[in-house]
Order: C-alpha cells, then sequence, then structure tokens
C-alpha cells in the first residue's frame, strides 16, 4: 500500500501535468526580419532591457507537436533569461514543413550548410545578432527530440557560429535522409561507425577553428529515440576535440543520474553525457528549481537539464538573481565556478546546496519568485 505522501506527490505530479498540457500564452516577441528564410521557419526571441554589455544568446528549438511558447513554459529558458540577463531565441515549426511540427533533421537540404531549415536559423542568429545586440561570441543552441537532432544539425553546419550545443534526445548529424531511415535511426537501428560519423561532421564545413562544446541528455528508459543515439553523438565529437573514447571521467549525481565528462586536447571540458535513469522520451526539468514545469515530453526527474545547460555555459554564475550579483560580472570582477555563490565579500558559500533547496521549496510552494 502506498503512503499517504506517495499518494499526494503522486496528485500534485497529475495536477501539474494537467495543466502544463494547456497551451499557455506566448510570452515571446515575433522576429519579423530574418533574411531569406528558405526553411520557411518562425522565430520569437526574448531580449534583456538595457544590458549593460552585449548579452549571451541560446537558440532553443522545440520537438515534435510543440510550440516555441509550449516548450518555453516548459522548459522555463526563457524566465531563466529574464533572470540572469542573456537573450533567447525560438524557432518553431509550421505544420505546412512537417504535419507533426518536427524539424526536417532527416531531409539532406534542410540540414545541409547555407540551404533549408539550417540556414533559416542561422539567419534569425545573424538577425539577432545585428539587430537586438547579442554578443557573436556567446551563440548556444539546444533542442529535444526533433529539435535535439536539429540542433546537432546547426553545430555540424555551422560550427563557426556555436560556442556550445546541448542536445535531449536526440540523433547523430547526417545518419538519415529518408523518413524510414529516421524510424530506424530512432530505434537505434543501422547507425554508423563512429569513424563514419565523424566523417560526416567533418564535410558539413570546412571549419578549422575551435570546435563547440557538446552537452548530451538522454533517459535510459526512452523507447521513442533509442538511447544509443546518445553514444552515437558522443562518437561523433572525439575527434574533432582531440579525445578518446576511453578518457571520459563518470560521477554518480542524485538521484542515481550519471554524467560523464571528456576534455579535448588542451584540458578544457569539451563533450558531456547525462543519462538520465528511469526517464522516458522528453527534457528533463525540476520545478523545484524554479524553472520550468511538467506538461507532455517535459518529464520531472528532479533535474533542470535548463539550469545545468545554463550553468555549463557560464550564463548563471551563481544560484543568486542577476540583481543581486551585478558586482560580480562587472569587469575586472573575481570569477567564480558556475553554481558557486558568493559573499558581500566575494568568497565562495560553502552552502549553496542547502540554499538551493531552501529556494526550490520556497519558489515551489508560491512564496518566492
Amino acid at each position: 500500500m502506498r503512503s499517504i505522501s506517495d499518494t499526494i506527490e503522486r496528485l500534485a505530479r497529475a495536477r501539474a501535468q494537467t495543466h502544463g498540457a494547456v497551451d499557455q500564452p506566448n510570452k515571446l516577441t515575433k522576429l519579423d526580419s530574418h533574411g531569406l528564410n528558405p526553411g520557411q521557419l518562425t522565430g520569437w526571441y526574448q531580449c534583456p532591457d538595457n544590458p549593460a554589455s552585449p548579452p549571451a544568446l541560446v537558440v532553443v528549438l522545440h520537438g515534435c507537436t510543440q510550440s516555441a511558447a509550449a516548450y518555453d513554459h516548459g522548459s522555463g529558458w526563457s524566465r531563466l533569461a529574464d533572470d540572469y540577463g542573456f537573450a533567447v531565441l525560438f524557432p518553431e515549426q509550421s505544420r505546412q514543413n512537417n504535419a507533426n511540427l518536427c524539424f526536417n533533421w532527416f531531409q539532406s537540404n534542410d540540414v545541409t550548410r547555407d540551404g533549408g531549415e539550417v540556414l533559416s536559423i542561422r539567419e534569425m542568429v545573424a538577425s539577432m545578432i545585428e539587430d537586438h545586440g547579442v554578443d557573436s561570441r556567446r551563440v548556444f543552441v539546444t533542442g529535444l527530440s526533433a529539435g535535439g537532432a536539429m540542433a546537432n544539425a546547426l553545430l555540424a553546419s555551422y560550427p563557426e557560429v556555436f560556442t556550445g550545443g546541448a542536445i535531449i534526445a536526440g540523433l547523430p548529424f547526417g545518419v538519415a535522409s529518408t523518413v524510414p531511415e529516421a524510424f530506424d535511426r530512432m530505434r537505434g537501428h543501422g547507425l554508423p561507425s563512429s569513424t563514419m560519423l565523424d566523417a560526416k561532421l567533418r564535410n558539413a564545413s570546412a571549419h578549422e577553428g575551435p570546435w563547440p562544446t557538446v552537452s548530451v541528455w538522454h533517459g535510459t528508459t526512452d523507447n521513442t529515440v533509442s538511447d544509443a543515439n546518445s553514444r552515437a553523438i558522443i562518437d561523433q565529437w572525439l575527434g574533432v576535440h582531440g579525445a578518446d573514447v576511453g578518457s571520459s571521467e563518470a560521477q554518480l549525481l542524485d538521484g542515481g543520474h550519471a554524467l560523464e565528462t571528456w576534455k579535448d586536447a588542451s584540458g578544457r571540458d569539451a563533450i558531456e553525457l547525462y543519462r538520465i535513469v528511469g526517464m522516458g522520451h522528453g527534457t528533463p526539468v525540476d520545478p523545484a528549481s524554479g524553472y520550468g514545469r511538467p506538461a507532455a515530453h517535459m518529464l520531472d526527474v528532479g533535474i533542470s537539464s535548463t539550469v545545468h545547460i545554463a550553468r555549463a555555459w557560464g550564463l548563471t554564475p551563481s544560484f543568486e538573481r542577476r540583481e543581486k550579483t551585478a558586482t560580480a560580472d562587472a569587469p575586472g570582477a573575481p570569477s567564480q565556478p558556475p553554481g558557486q555563490p558568493q559573499t558581500p565579500d566575494g568568497q565562495p558559500q560553502n552552502h549553496h546546496g542547502i540554499q538551493e533547496v531552501i529556494e526550490g521549496a520556497l519558489r515551489a510552494a508560491g512564496l518566492m519568485k
């Protein structure tokens, strides 16, 4: 027999799922002009008001059956951006392009540099840089499922544009060119060898500079996109970073989730893999973090991919909000590791874990924004 506390928790989660399934109002602004737009995508964005310096930009790609607004509501990206002063851009698919609102990651003309949907998104990024003053040196991309596969295609096609990318329940670049092939790869069937995956990445552009960092997130019980794809994505990116498959560092996270990290030739953390234990197909969210909430394919597993990804990219230097860390962001201020709060004299605090739990509980109860 389940305990009362367990029953209450299950009812609360069910209620949150129901509320999350309702269409949410779009708080984003439509991007009116962004080049030729050969992929016929719509863009939505949010920029900080009166930033002291050019803000970073995160491009966020929704999954199939989702809209930009729905994915934003579930993931919490625009709220996090508002709190920490960076910009977000949400390209959006249309039913004219794909009946299920999937980005067409499996169509060669949509993932080849300077054509189709990848060019439309590249043009949106250029518009954000030119018209909205974002920092061209700090452009990142993330996405779920088909959006994750498209995020990988953007990293491969325009590695000089993106500083880093996060692929959630996605697939390697260039592994399918037809719908039947797409379904086979999603099931983990027919994935190319690591040598072929490396070649597809290198042949996607003439890039010779530094490569974007890559973060891969996948549920261990994902029955829509096989977990084999997460390893294939790692294999695809190891070579360009000069990393060896056997050189990873592993750690166990709260909740039993696992993290593996690979360093590039310079010793920088370049590739990471989060394996979320017991999670199906979706984006990991944690309502207690204050960012995101459960909905279709937005799964409450006690870890917020949005918060972790932003922290790894240096977009959220502490658990304190932007207005509380203005001095830490000033030129010449001492830097701290991501996620490490500071005392008023600039020294790191040692109780950030407790602070995170308390703040998360207060936000979940509606007593703190």
